[in-house]
């Protein structure tokens, strides 16, 4: 095994090097395009996790060995990464010898790597074994992350763990939910004056933040990134839908958004989701108001008005909708836009709508999964939480 220094900001021209074997007849310009290629196919949010996880793991490596980590890894040493990381706290209690040393922790939080002093999420400990194993599968390399004792030891310590899996929102954002917040969006479209710069500002806000809230809803709750990075490439209009509901005289306004590569999905699925009456019409509604023709849908307004051409950060759009809830009385730290997608899921069902349908929408291609949004809130409110 053969040690090799890893620049984490750099992980990109890294990894495209692959294999040793690989690299001699691979140019430069071959390289920065499988570099670019890799980039696209592991979208921006990950490659941002796996830079933060190799990070983290050189930076272990260099408090237990002194050096850089070695690749492939030895079997032992992704065992010491478990044992460091998913440790027993009533064990540490007795035998402070259990977990990771104490040298490691201290050098761990004095470069800022380490901020609680208890055993890390389960989930933290599986999604960085899970950037090591890429990293080493791209490169070629054989690895021990599927070995049995490696994979059974890690079964074990998760299954022990005394963190349960967090929730990423507290609380879902029903439809109910939904429309409360464009019902106080509707009123904030319309009453004001425009007496200054301010006002307006505050309006194109209004605006934008209701047509964000409605597509992220009824497209299927999607992501974060996805409303971000939303393009009006992306969006298109449809036929009405002919009703004779009277509320709709010409049809349910209808238009469609091509996805593209999802979490779920990639560019060649060419996946489309659809709006239908509310959420269309915020849309279109936005879209005049900012005379959006081109470009991102969802623009950065300034204070005082200015609608600037780039798009808001996914930061952000989970910031709107903890503000707008915050401005009806809710506490924002009880959700999040993840709950967005579970709120949409636990509605569609509630409301009979079968799972296959709502997949469609959701771009789901597990039931599990799916059905794993909707266990929690079916299970909490259901006949036998209820029996006493």
């Amino acid at each position: 095994m053969s040690k090799h220094p890893i620049d984490p900001p750099a992980l990109l021209s890294d990894i495209s090097g692959f294999s040793g074997d690989l690299s001699r007849v691979l140019t430069p310009e071959d390289r920065d395009t499988l570099a670019h290629l890799l980039k696209r196919g592991i979208g921006e949010n990950s490659l941002r996790a796996a830079r933060s996880d190799l990070a983290y793991l050189e930076a272990w490596s260099l408090a237990c060995e002194g050096g850089q980590l070695e690749w492939p890894p030895a079997r032992e040493t992704v065992l010491s990464f478990i044992a460091h990381h998913l440790w027993d706290p009533d064990e540490k209690a007795i035998n402070p010898n259990h977990g990771m040393p104490d040298h490691v922790r201290e050098f761990m939080t004095r470069g800022g790597y380490l901020r609680s002093t208890g055993p890390h999420a389960p989930s933290t400990v599986e999604r960085r074994l899970s950037t090591w194993r890429s990293i080493c599968k791209w490169r070629g390399l054989d690895h021990p992350f599927t070995h049995p004792e490696v994979a059974k030891t890690l079964r074990a310590a998760i299954r022990s763990s005394s963190i349960p899996r967090n929730r990423k929102s507290r609380k879902a954002v029903d439809v109910d939910l939904i429309n409360e917040l464009l019902d106080h969006l509707d009123a904030s479209c319309t009453t004001y004056l425009m007496q200054n710069a301010e006002d307006e500002a505050i309006r194109l806000r209004a605006f934008r933040d209701r047509a964000l809230l409605a597509v992220m809803f009824a497209s299927g709750g999607r992501r974060r990134s996805e409303i971000s990075n939303l393009m009006s490439g992306q969006v298109y209009d449809l036929e009405p839908i002919p009703t004779e509901d009277p509320a709709w005289p010409d049809g349910i306004p209808s238009m469609g958004l091509r996805l593209g590569r999802t979490k779920t999905t990639d560019d060649r699925d060419d996946e489309s989701v659809f709006l239908s009456g509310r959420a269309a019409v915020a849309l279109q509604e936005w879209q005049t108001a900012a005379s959006i023709l081109s470009g991102p849908v969802f623009l950065r307004i300034g204070r005082w008005g200015k609608i600037y051409e780039t798009s808001i950060s996914p930061h952000s759009v989970n910031q709107v909708l903890k503000n707008r809830l915050h401005e009806i009385g809710l506490d924002p730290r009880d959700f999040s836009a993840h709950g967005v997608r579970a709120g949409y899921i636990t509605s569609a069902l509630k409301a009979g709508i079968p799972a296959p349908e709502i997949m469609e929408q959701t771009l789901h291609k597990s039931l599990d999964t799916l059905l794993g949004y909707f266990k929690d809130e079916q299970q909490r409110q259901g006949r036998a939480a209820r029996l006493l």
